[in-house]
């Protein structure tokens, strides 16, 4: 007899992740030069760099985290999908409850950065 217990849990919903990344990325990839100087790029970055630190820990967390560069302003939509993208592969090998709180985490940090933008 089979038992819900006695399956894997299923892994969590990562449509969300990758549809908030993308999202994030096309609103930084849209904004005029201004908005980039004026500090939307930097903002950016620091979303793109944390989202990076978060997939990095996941996938090899004895390996010390390597900084994403700064590419430029007009790269930055680039490295927050790409970060993202990242983050949303490494919870595809983790335990579905753990994925589920990271992915959570994820989500908050990227309504924090849409709020601030």
């Amino acid at each position: 007899m089979d038992h819900a217990g006695d399956r894997p849990a299923a892994p969590p919903d990562l449509a969300p992740l990758y549809a908030a990344v993308d999202a994030a990325a096309d609103v930084l990839r849209g904004l005029p030069e201004s908005a980039l100087r004026r500090g939307a790029a930097a903002r950016g970055l620091a979303l793109a760099r944390e989202l990076a630190l978060r997939a990095q820990r996941l996938e090899d967390p004895a390996r010390p985290p390597r900084e994403l560069p700064d590419a430029g302003a007009y790269a930055v939509g680039d490295q927050v999908a790409v970060a993202g993208h990242d983050l949303a592969h490494a919870l595809r090998h983790l335990p579905a409850a753990e994925a589920a709180r990271e992915r959570d985490a994820a989500l908050d940090r990227l309504r924090t950065w849409r709020d601030g933008t």
